[in-house]
């Protein structure tokens, strides 16, 4: 006899579980996955991904491959001594004593500082050839590079270039780790950058950025230097300076230099700037072959075109240089070329802009022939100029410090707010002025007329009136009668330096 035996649902149920993950009495063997897991554990974590979903999430690998070559230099420097006060020239001159009493002392315009002291380099050749900032070697003693795994070396300066704020350092090495350069003039405003050196010596630093502009000129050096930053919000700070700015090629780019700070202590705000690497470069090429830089130069004056001289000097699109001197025996004036001329182009590269054109005439060697285009009454005309050579930086320096500036007045109408007397050459010497020159003193400048406004101050000597020369006060009278309701045009002196300015009379 059969008999059928319904078991209980919940043993049915038992006896699935069991079959499918086993049992503690080890009925069916259950796999030990502790080990697995230990195991699992033990090991370490992959790295994340460079990039998720098509985006780039991580610089590691451009770190990786450029951060070697980025050390750190301690330079001992000898201290320097700073004026606070800036005090009036013409008070030690018992002649001009009187001229000048009421001009008041004021402190030293201060300017945003360069970093020195601990800095940063770049490895640009496996035979332990370095960039660097000027600023950061000048006047030292004793050099040390440390590089990255914190070995250190002494450094000689092979050569170094104030006007451009760069310098060559040498270490003694070997298949040392080094950056190529890369082509700044390839550099896309947008680019994603990444900033390496040493800041506030606290070990090597990684920061990221953008590139924000290009072609910056920002003041921060004397009158004497050379400036096509590459401006970037990539975070550069104290001990920066002359560390590398970098492409995502790994490429060095630029050579991190300056930073315009609203603290005190010169903290980041994300305007930071760099030499191109292209400039870099040159001058690096120059120093190590010849231990100095050798420059060309025009031997003109010039200012920017704004849209009043625009006007007066029939420029259409506002874009040019305006040449307001041309130095006697120069190559530009052997060549013809002449005050109120605008120059458009060099060697058919268009020229908008003061600091385009020194940055070019200067980027070629003396000697060299180039075509400067003017625009002369209204007309284009091409010239062939041979380059003479631009003296040393610190000869040129006091030259090139030397400003100049223009004054009008007529102390019968107060029509510029000025008061005038004819320059004799005892003024004109202490003024730094030829003693030759023909013009007047400013004596007297309202302050709130127009002649302050567009800066005009005491000691100015005023040559031109709407392109009129003027050496009496009748003179300034019979140009301003003429002038009617337009914007004054005036050429001034100031210190050996002339310049163009407009004033609207009235102001």
């Amino acid at each position: 006899m059969l008999f059928k035996v319904k078991l209980p649902s919940f043993f049915v149920l038992l006896l699935f579980v069991c079959f499918f993950n086993g049992c503690k009495t080890n009925f069916l063997p259950v796999q030990d996955t502790s080990s697995t897991a230990q195991n699992q554990s033990s090991s370490s974590a992959p790295p994340a991904p460079i990039v998720v979903d098509g985006v780039r999430a991580s610089y590691s690998d451009v770190v990786e491959k450029t951060s070697t070559a980025v050390v750190q230099i301690d330079a001992e420097h000898k201290n320097r001594a700073v004026d606070s006060m800036q005090k009036n020239p013409f008070l030690d001159d018992p002649q001009l004593r009187d001229f000048f009493r009421n001009m008041p002392q004021q402190p030293q315009q201060q300017r945003p500082q360069l970093q020195r002291g601990v800095g940063s380099g770049v490895i640009i050749s496996a035979d332990g050839t370095i960039l660097t900032n000027f600023h950061v070697v000048e006047g030292s003693e004793k050099i040390v590079v440390t590089m990255n795994n914190n070995d250190s070396f002494p450094a000689k300066i092979i050569g170094s270039d104030q006007a451009s704020d760069l310098a060559v350092l040498k270490i003694e090495g070997g298949n040392l780790p080094f950056l190529n350069l890369g082509n700044s003039d390839n550099v896309r405003i947008g680019d994603i950058v990444l900033a390496i050196g040493n800041p506030l010596g606290i070990g090597q630093t990684v920061t990221a950025g953008i590139i924000s502009a290009k072609g910056r000129r920002t003041g921060l050096s004397d009158g004497g230097s050379f400036e096509d930053f590459l401006q970037t919000d990539a975070p550069i700070n104290q001990g920066n300076s002359g560390g590398a700015l970098v492409n995502l090629n790994g490429e060095l780019i630029g050579i991190n230099s300056q930073i315009l700070s609203n603290s005190q202590g010169g903290g980041n705000i994300g305007i930071g700037f760099s030499i191109p690497s292209n400039m870099a470069k040159s001058v690096m090429e120059q120093l190590v072959e010849n231990g100095q830089v050798r420059r060309g130069m025009l031997g003109v004056g010039i200012q920017p075109i704004t849209e009043a001289l625009a006007e007066n000097f029939n420029v259409k699109d506002k874009k040019g240089v305006l040449i307001n001197d041309v130095k006697k025996g120069s190559a530009a004036e052997k060549a013809g070329i002449k005050r109120d001329d605008v120059i458009v182009a060099i060697n058919g590269e268009k020229i908008e802009d003061p600091n385009t054109l020194r940055n070019k005439v200067a980027g070629t060697l003396p000697g060299t022939e180039i075509k400067v285009t003017v625009l002369r009454d209204g007309e284009n005309k091409e010239f062939t100029v041979k380059l003479d050579e631009l003296e040393t930086y610190k000869a040129q320096k006091s030259e090139s410090n030397e400003e100049k500036n223009d004054t009008d007045n007529s102390s019968e109408n107060g029509k510029l707010d000025l008061s005038l007397q004819p320059a004799t050459p005892e003024i004109l010497k202490q003024l730094g002025v030829p003693t030759d020159t023909k013009g007047l003193v400013v004596t007297e400048v309202d302050p709130n007329g127009a002649a302050a406004a567009e800066g005009i101050s005491r000691g100015d000597v005023i040559l031109e009136i709407n392109r009129n020369p003027v050496a009496t006060i009748e003179d300034v009278q019979s140009a301003l009668e003429k002038s009617d309701d337009r914007p004054v045009l005036l050429l001034l002196n100031r210190r050996g330096q002339t310049i163009y300015l407009t004033i609207a009379p009235g102001k």
